[in-house]
Order: C-alpha cells, then structure tokens, then sequence
C-alpha cells in the first residue's frame, strides 16, 4: 500500500490543470477557517480549497487527484473533533468542501424518506421533514453546521440513538464517488437489499478514507403527537441506570433520550456561562434528562409524573422538574446540549469519547475517578448518552490553572481512562469517530484481524493512499 510521504502537493501547477477542467465557481479562497478545527489541536498545512456542485465535479477532481497523487482531505462543517477535516502536515493537500452541494433532491413522506446532498445540514433536513410532518432525528449541537455527508461520513450519534439509532441507521443508500473517480450510484429506496456486500456501510464511519459520499437517502419518521422532558435528581450512576430501566417499563419505545448530567458540568457553566439558567438552587452531583415522544392520546408530561413517582418510591430520585410547555422542553435541552462549550471554555486537559456495556458504567465512573485523582487535584466532566452507553468523560485542571500546565502528564491521563474502558469491554471512540487525533490509538488497541481487514479495503479501493491521507489508518 502506498504511503502519504509518496504524495505530491497541490501546488500551482496542479491547480492550473484543474482550472482547465473545472468551472471557475469551483475554486475558492482558502481562509483560516478551513485549516482549523474546534478543539484547536490541529491546524492545516495549507492547500487548495475546491467547492464542487456535482457528483460529476467530484468525480474529475478524484481523477485528477488520483494521477497526479495529490491527497485529497474531505471537509463537511468543521465540526468534528477528532482532526478528521484537518491535515496539519505536507504535502498539502486539495479540500474538498461540499458547501454547495446542498439540494434536497426528493421528499417522500409516504415512504417516509428524503435524498439530500451531503452538504446540507442536518438543521435544514429537519426542517424539511418538520414541513413533510415527518421527523429525521439525527440531533447533534452544531446541527446548524453539521452536514449529512460529515454526519455519515463519521457515523455521527447525537442524542436520539436510543430510540432512532446513530446515523449509519437512517440512511438507506448513498451516492459516492470512489478514488477512482468512478460514481457509485446506490441512492436506493430500499429497507432490504441484500446484493452482496453492503457498501453504503462500508463508506459511513470511513471518514473520507474510502471516498466522497455525495448523497443520501435518509430515513424519517413519523412526528410524536406530545413530547415533554424532564430533569430527575439522582443519587448515583447506578441509580440513572435503574431509572433508565424503570422509564423503558413506564414509557417503553417512547424513551427518546436519556442523558446523563454531572454536577461538575453544571458548575462549568455557572462559571463561563453565567446567565444561563440553572434548574435547581445548588448543582446536584448527578441528574438525568428524559425526554419521550408519544403518541396514541397519550400526554408525555402524565407519563412522566409516573416515572417520578415511581423513581421517588424507589429511592432513585429525590427531585425533578418536568417541562410544561415546548418552550421549557428546549431550555432543558439546550441546558444540556451547553455542556460542551462550557468545557471548551473551561479548556480539558484530555476529553474522551467513549462507549461502555451499560452495567459497566457505575464502576467505571467510580474506578476511574479514583484513579484520576491519585494523580492530582483534577475536576471531571462526565456525562453523555446514558441511554447507548456512550459517556464523555474529560479531564480538566483545578480552578485557576490552565490546561498547559498539565500537557506532560495527558497522555498518562488518557492511556488511564482508556485501559479502563477496554478492561471494562468498552470503546475509545463512540461517536466522534477516530479522524487523526486517536489513529495511533487504533493502531495500538485495534483488534489485529479487524485493523488487516481495514487495510486490506483501503489498499483495494485506494491504492495510492489519497483519501484523507492521515485520518483513521495511520501510516
């Protein structure tokens, strides 16, 4: 298989040849913002930005690409945050931004799908179901930057997964264009298709490496009649889990979100996000947010004074809030979907995203801030989507310190969260994807068949290593 350090750049030369063969809307100048990525740990070489508007575009620029061995870095929002958008070292590559690629080409609420470009965002998607009566429920904070591409491209999860699934189950078919510069032409219909292997699977969580996916037919869903949300005060994990136990009894399939809530991430943003409403006098150490979505006459809000009646007796909660309007509903949501920036304001040492068996989570949280703390005097965030398992468990400094001080000691932080998820069955990575930030962490705890499987597809499908050279499979 052929290496990145064989690749050329895409210099002037190169971008004169693709002058002679692209339209002139499809260059762009290339501003900081393309050379960036959220959490600041990377930063771009430099390189050629191209704006393609078609499948087509994208196919002659992969071919051109592909003779002159020039790599090729596929760039959705900006919004991931694993460096998969951003290649810090030469050669510099072409980046290859699908902002213009943005039609919803069909609707088609009695199948309950849409086909959108893969440069629309999931806001706009939303939006089109909303207006179809339908709902597509991937949702993600930065939705309003967020594309369908990049959401596929890294398996995105979100909040809903519990209920809908992670984005690799609300997609139907894609169309894709391989390093080879051919169009895979697979926007099917289809919940069944069973014609040999399934690449639409293959080519989402790829994160670029395998191809350009230019296209998708995503799933929707008919919209809940009554949603309503609530805030339970828990006195552990172990406790949240038993409550998610006990709502899956009260409420069933209606369960759309149940996320976990720590008080040291309600304490960041009291203190970088002051006018932020809290919900209780004084941040409790551990609550849940429930949100359900029923149908058939039911009232969300009644199911939920269930639950917290039931919970209470149970000893599993001592206080909750249970929204009274939609407008309440999305204050607790957006309170919990503020977590993140109040994390990047406060600045981690180490953030990890990482999945576990959900028995295993109140040990895990146990064992491994015991840990951290041995080591010194650190605050953790830890929480997430309690519902499938996945936990953001990041590492910050004691108040008044910044992070700097500490970068000898994050990879010796970071290699002790991860073994303790992977003696505890777990993952490193569960929705953010692997990007350039943790494929050295692939490298070193894959599963030695899976990671031989892996390249023997990426030599197969991209044999002159110019997909997103750097991201995923390292070396």
């Amino acid at each position: 298989m052929a290496v990145e350090g064989a690749l050329n750049p895409a210099d002037a030369a190169f971008e004169a040849r693709l002058r002679a063969a692209l339209p002139k809307r499809c260059f762009r100048p290339l501003t900081p913002e393309f050379l960036e990525e959220p959490r600041g740990r990377f930063h771009g070489a430099g390189g050629l930005l191209l704006a393609p508007g078609s499948a087509e575009e994208v196919a002659r620029i992969l071919r051109y690409c592909g003779a002159a061995r020039v790599g090729v870095v596929p760039y959705g929002g900006g919004t991931g945050l694993v460096g998969g958008q951003v290649k810090p070292d030469p050669p510099a590559p072409v980046i290859l931004w699908l902002g213009r690629m943005r039609a919803l080409r069909e609707i088609r609420a009695e199948e309950n799908l849409l086909i959108a470009e893969a440069g629309c965002t999931l806001q706009e998607v939303q939006a089109a179901a909303r207006e179809a009566g339908r709902l597509f429920p991937l949702s993600l904070a930065s939705g309003g930057s967020a594309t369908v591409g990049g959401a596929l491209s890294t398996n995105a999860g979100g909040v809903n997964v519990l209920r809908y699934g992670n984005a690799r189950a609300l997609c139907l078919g894609i169309e894709a264009v391989l390093p080879s510069g051919e169009i895979w032409h697979g926007l099917k219909r289809l919940y069944k298709d069973n014609t040999g292997y399934d690449l639409r699977d293959l080519m989402i969580g790829a994160e670029g490496t395998l191809g350009i996916i230019t296209a998708a037919v995503l799933r929707l869903f008919p919209r809940p009649e009554d949603e309503a949300a609530a805030l339970l005060v828990v006195p552990s994990p172990k406790a949240a889990l038993d409550l998610l136990a006990l709502a899956r009894e009260v409420a069933g399939e209606m369960v759309s979100g149940f996320e976990l809530i720590s008080g040291q991430g309600l304490r960041f943003l009291a203190e970088t996000m002051p006018d932020l409403r809290q919900p209780f006098p004084a941040p409790p150490e551990w609550m849940v947010l429930v949100d359900l979505g029923v149908s058939g006459g039911l009232r969300a809000a009644d199911l939920l004074e269930r639950l917290f009646e039931r919970a209470s007796a149970a000893r599993l909660a001592s206080d909750g809030l249970i929204s009274q309007s939609e407008s309440q509903r999305r204050d607790f949501w957006h309170l919990r979907e503020s977590l993140p920036e109040g994390n990047r304001r406060i600045g981690s040492i180490v953030s990890n995203d990482i999945a576990l068996p959900l028995s295993e989570i109140p040990g895990f949280i146990a064992a491994t801030g015991a840990g951290i703390r041995a080591r010194g005097p650190f605050r953790i965030n830890c929480f997430g989507h309690l519902g499938d398992g996945n936990l953001h468990y990041n590492i910050f400094p004691e108040p008044g310190a910044r992070r700097e001080k500490y970068d000898h000691l994050r990879e010796e932080l970071k290699d002790l969260v991860q073994a303790r998820v992977l003696e505890r069955g777990g993952t490193f990575s569960a929705e953010h994807g692997i990007g350039r930030l943790k494929a050295a962490d692939l490298a070193r705890f894959g599963d030695p068949a899976k990671l031989a499987a892996m390249r023997a597809v990426k030599a197969a499908l991209d044999p002159s290593c110019i997909m997103n050279p750097g991201a995923v499979l390292a070396g």
